[in-house]
């Protein structure tokens, strides 16, 4: 029992990897828009480079899972019939599309059409990315506690979270002020009311699965103050970005940084308690 802490690498890989497709999705719609300038798109583009950076330690951090990095191609054995060897392979290839075509957009060696169309490309390999880790989890029936609806909507809710504020703090950094980026906080509170519900509803059905050997509500003792640890953590995050705009100013770059760390602080705390909840069935399983 515990709350999930020993699988630190995984919670860094997913909640990165959520976060980046839900940023990249953010920065792909405002070039897509058409009506930056040539030198504003060309800031944007660059300073993709801060998705690429996350999503390298969060496959860093996945190599450590397995113990040596030497192992991480062996992942790739079983494509196609194995969830983990789909979702490494989807999660390569949404990396590297994106990051090749990064540093062609960088050195100006894309027309606008071809742009358009590797972008599109990359947000759809993102979804299916986060579709593929979610495949690993939710798919394994002798785990009640992750064969559940609440697996799919958690990994979504962190890219409906992370992604938007991920996306603002870069367009603020490329110097980037559109009105479309009002709606940006609407979706990630939108997504923290959801979350709340979901911590509540799943904490309510703990209590209604177990085996001949052990009870899920006993996995993780402290679900309820780790659970409302993250929302605070996630409301604070939201409060950093949102407040200054209510007050008519846009938020400061290192107020939005900061923000992004509490809200990973939070995201992080929240996967925890998901790997914390792992159990088998045991002899019998009931809910």
């Amino acid at each position: 029992m515990g709350s999930g802490w020993h699988e630190w690498p995984l919670m860094i890989f997913t909640v990165f990897g959520q976060c980046v497709v839900g940023g990249f999705i953010v920065l792909a719609l405002a070039l897509m828009k058409g009506d930056l300038r040539t030198d504003s798109q060309q800031r944007v583009v660059a300073c993709m480079f801060g998705l690429w950076v996350l999503m390298g330690i969060g496959f860093i951090a996945s190599m450590l899972h397995l113990g040596s990095p030497m192992r991480a191609f062996n992942s790739l054995n079983r494509v196609g019939s194995s969830a983990l060897s789909n979702e490494i392979a989807s999660g390569s290839i949404f990396f590297a599309v994106g990051g090749l075509g990064w540093l062609l957009a960088v050195l100006k060696k894309m027309s606008p059409a071809l742009r358009n169309l590797w972008l599109v490309l990359t947000m759809v390999l993102g979804v299916v990315f986060v579709w593929m880790m979610v495949r690993v989890y939710n798919t394994i029936d002798t785990v009640p506690t992750w064969y559940s609806v609440w697996t799919p909507i958690g990994f979504f809710l962190t890219l409906f979270m992370g992604g938007p504020l991920l996306g603002y703090l870069l367009l603020r950094v490329a110097g980037i002020d559109g009105w479309a980026m009002r709606l940006l906080p609407a979706i990630s509170v939108l997504a923290l009311v959801v979350s709340g519900i979901m911590s509540v509803m799943q904490g309510a059905e703990l209590a209604t699965i177990h085996s001949s050997i052990q009870q899920a509500s006993a996995l993780v003792p402290d679900y309820g103050s780790l659970m409302a640890w993250r929302i605070v953590a996630l409301a604070l995050a939201l409060c950093c970005w949102i407040v200054p705009q209510v007050k008519g100013y846009q938020p400061a770059i290192p107020l939005l940084s900061v923000a992004f760390i509490l809200l990973l602080v939070g995201e992080l705390i929240g996967r925890g308690v998901f790997y914390g909840l792992h159990m088998t069935v045991g002899m019998a399983v009931a809910s």
